[in-house]
Formats: C-alpha cells, sequence, structure tokens
C-alpha cells in the first residue's frame, strides 16, 4: 500500500527539496502535503441568535448552514426558543451587557434603527454596494435596513401577516368556498359548525391576538386609518367608529374558536388545520412553510387567502440578520453571512422554505407557489399596499407595541369588558406613550 507521501510528493524530489531548503523547512511542508491542511483557508464561523424553533423554521436554518458550509463558513446555532422573539430579545441584551454578544443575531423593523442609535451594530455598507442592493431590494426593505446613512441589517425575507388558511379537504367535501368578505366567512363559520368542525384556529398568546386584530383592524378601515392607530398612535382614532367595528368584529371572531381559547403555540395551531380539527386559521404566511413541512402541498391540503376585506394590501413582517459590532477579528465572517443571505440563489430556496417571499424585485415567478405568487404581486404594486405589522415590530416602538398589545388581549380574554370601556382604556393609554421620530425608520407613517 502506497503512503500518503508517495501520493503527492515522490521520494527522490523529497530528498532534493531537503537538502535546497534544509531538514527544518522540510518537516513542515511534509505536514501541509500530508494533510492538504495549508492550502485550505481556516473556516470561519458566526454564532447567529435567532427564535427560529419550528418544524418549517429549523428546515430553513438546515439550509442556512448548509448553504455557507460551501463557502466555508460555520453556522454556529445560537436558537433562544420564544414567541414572537419576546425571549431572544432578552438574552442578546443580556450577552451584550456581559461582553459576550454573538456576531449575529435576529433583529426585525423598528428595533434596528433603536440598536444602529446605540451604535451595536456593524455596519455592512461594502456588502450592500457590492450586490447592488439598493439596486435590486424592494424600496421598503432598503429603507428598512438603513440608520443613519449606513446599511445595518441583511434582508432574509417577507411575510404577509393577512393570510387566512384553510383546510382544503375540509371546504371541498362541504363544498364550501374560501371566504372574500366577512359576511360570507359567518356563513361558513356556521357551515363548518354544523359539521362538528372548529372554524377557527386561535391562541390566547399576546401576540397571537394581536396578529389577528391588526388584520381585521385593516380589513374595517384602510391603512390610512390603521397607520393611524399602530403608527400614529392617535387617540382620536381609537375612539373612532372604525376602531369600535374592529373590536366587535374580534369579539364575534371569538364565537368562531375553541371555548375556551388556550395558549397553544402557533405551530400546534398549525397541526389543529393539518389534522382536520380547525377549518381555518388566519397567521402569518409562515405557516406555510409549516405545512409543507407536515406534508401538505399547496392547494392539495390547504390553500390560502387574504383575509376578508385585505386582499389589496400585505401587511408584511420582514426577517433580518444583524451584525453585532465586536472586534474587528469577525468582519470578514459576518460579511459574508450578509452576503450570502441577500444572494439570488439562497433567497429563492430559503423563502420557500419559510413561507415567506424574497427581498428581491426580481425572483423566479415559476419556483413559487400560488400563495407565495399572490404575496408578491400585491407587496411589489408599492407602497399603497405595503402596511407595516404593528405586532411584528414594523410600526411602532417596543415600549407602545407591548402597551397596546396587552390593551387588546385585555379586551379579548375578558368578555365582559364593553367596546366603549376598551376603547376608553386604549386611548388613554395611547396619550401617554412616546409618538415615532419622522423619518427615523422605514416604518414611519408611510411604511
Amino acid at each position: 500500500m502506497q503512503t500518503e507521501q508517495q501520493d503527492f510528493l515522490p521520494a527522490e524530489e523529497g530528498t532534493r527539496m531537503q537538502q535546497r531548503h534544509g531538514n527544518k523547512w522540510f518537516r513542515l511542508f511534509i505536514p501541509c502535503l500530508l494533510t492538504i491542511s495549508c492550502s485550505a483557508v481556516q473556516a470561519q464561523s458566526v454564532q447567529v441568535l435567532h427564535w427560529w424553533k419550528s418544524l418549517s423554521e429549523q428546515q430553513a436554518v438546515n439550509l442556512l448552514t448548509t448553504k455557507l458550509a460551501q463557502d466555508n463558513l460555520q453556522w454556529r446555532d445560537g436558537l433562544v426558543p420564544s414567541g414572537s422573539g419576546v425571549g431572544a430579545s432578552i438574552v442578546l441584551k443580556s450577552r451584550i451587557l456581559a461582553g459576550n454578544a454573538p456576531e449575529a443575531a435576529q433583529l426585525n423593523g423598528v428595533l434596528l434603527s433603536e440598536w444602529a442609535e446605540l451604535g451595536l451594530l456593524l455596519d455592512i455598507d461594502n456588502v450592500a454596494h457590492a450586490g447592488k442592493w439598493e439596486k435590486n431590494l424592494f424600496p421598503r426593505v432598503w429603507n428598512l435596513i438603513q440608520a443613519k446613512n449606513h446599511v445595518i441589517a441583511a434582508p432574509l425575507g417577507v411575510h404577509r401577516i393577512n393570510t387566512l388558511f384553510y383546510n382544503k379537504k375540509i371546504f371541498s367535501k362541504l363544498e364550501i368556498e374560501p371566504p372574500s368578505t366577512w359576511d360570507e366567512f359567518d356563513q361558513v363559520v356556521r357551515k363548518l359548525q354544523q359539521a362538528g368542525i372548529t372554524p377557527l384556529a386561535q391562541s390566547s398568546e399576546i401576540w397571537q391576538v394581536a396578529t389577528l386584530f391588526e388584520t381585521v383592524l385593516l380589513s374595517v378601515s384602510g391603512p390610512a386609518f390603521y397607520q393611524d392607530v399602530f403608527v400614529r398612535k392617535q387617540p382620536s382614532a381609537i375612539m373612532d367608529a372604525r376602531f369600535a367595528q374592529a373590536l366587535k368584529r374580534l369579539r364575534l371572531l371569538k364565537k368562531a374558536m375553541p371555548n375556551p381559547v388556550s395558549d397553544k403555540l402557533w405551530m400546534d395551531l398549525s397541526r389543529q388545520l393539518a389534522d382536520g380539527q380547525a377549518g381555518m386559521l388566519i397567521m402569518g404566511d409562515w405557516v406555510k412553510g409549516e405545512l409543507n413541512a407536515l406534508g401538505l402541498s399547496t392547494d392539495a391540503g390547504f390553500s390560502c387567502v387574504a383575509v376578508p376585506g385585505t386582499a389589496p394590501y400585505h401587511i408584511y413582517d420582514i426577517d433580518t440578520l444583524v451584525m453585532l459590532a465586536k472586534d474587528s477579528s469577525k468582519r470578514s465572517a459576518q460579511e459574508k453571512l450578509a452576503q450570502w443571505v441577500v444572494s439570488p440563489s439562497l433567497q429563492q430556496e430559503y423563502n420557500q422554505v419559510k413561507g415567506s417571499i424574497p427581498v428581491l424585485k426580481n425572483p423566479d415567478l415559476s419556483k413559487m407557489d400560488s400563495c407565495a405568487r399572490d404575496a408578491w404581486k400585491v407587496f411589489s404594486s408599492g407602497a399603497a399596499a405595503q402596511v407595516p405589522s404593528f405586532a411584528h415590530r414594523m410600526a411602532t416602538d417596543e415600549i407602545s407595541r407591548d402597551a397596546m398589545m396587552s390593551e387588546i388581549h385585555r379586551f379579548f380574554m375578558d368578555d365582559q369588558m364593553t367596546v366603549a370601556e376598551a376603547q376608553k382604556r386604549m386611548a388613554t393609554m395611547v396619550r401617554a406613550l412616546p409618538k415615532n421620530k419622522a423619518g427615523n425608520d422605514a416604518q414611519d407613517t408611510n411604511r
């Protein structure tokens, strides 16, 4: 059996090299040839803190890990399971204060500009310039990832929040058409209840209730009034009859849900829809990724439409990764990560798995399913159709979001609270909240 030395370096040549360069150099050179390690670039690594824990989200992470490994970049997973990223944000702050920040982290929406102002985020201007991000990204996405004239985040995908998923087999069996109006929705509810099926899957988790309510408010009011409430935080808007109408619709929807409504994870709700325990689910299109991961095909096991009254609009939630400003030794790896997540090939594959749509203006539409194509069509139609998600940090600051979500949740859980009382409580609370700074982020008034 031949040795590795004979495969790479004949003995005669080895002797001549030893004579020319000396024993010390030769002893250093030979191990490089035997292991081939000297010719390879040392693998770089980045630890990424995130809250992607569901089956489909983990598949998306695995895809990212595999793709990065092909470029000799190791994804060191920093999963912090938490609904809507609350726990992950706390962990990230703690690690930064302890001087143990990860190289990258999932950070979305208004928080981007807030963290950038504190000097915690690394600029990735060079990556954005080389990749022509300003030209290739949706303007909404491009505006979001900038602060103080620097690019401070790498966008992954755009989720549509105002999505109604329905079990295709149940609807076909009962000869039900997906609803486009609330009157049609109420008719569907009655038919499902008559068949002994829970019409609408829902959790009592605060962020899930807020997600449902923001779609309802948009449906009964339109985007301008929606932003009066969630972006501009006008007490007069909360006291308006349209806000009262949204609260009434929220309470009507509760009658279509399990009784009582419990604090189930959104993944559990997805399984209820998949298993036929529930006929419908209103949630962001990450549910599509989860249903696909569970083995259901889009337009076969399930399908989706816009929430009644919201078809012209896209309530958006944009996933982004930030690079933490640590020491310069990790900048190369951080920039490589940013470059990869915005690359066309990864954008297409990642968003197929995640359920979202690419952040690029010109994706391959033939590789999208019907739900993704519809979401892309609406979002790409321009700013008038794009509505920032309140529940998912796109519309306002964290303090305002948490306070307003708590009041909405209080009304949802307390059937004895009147609509008028809920309006007064929330209007009073809003008066004390900070106002959004004009122009400090892409969420402000027009986002």
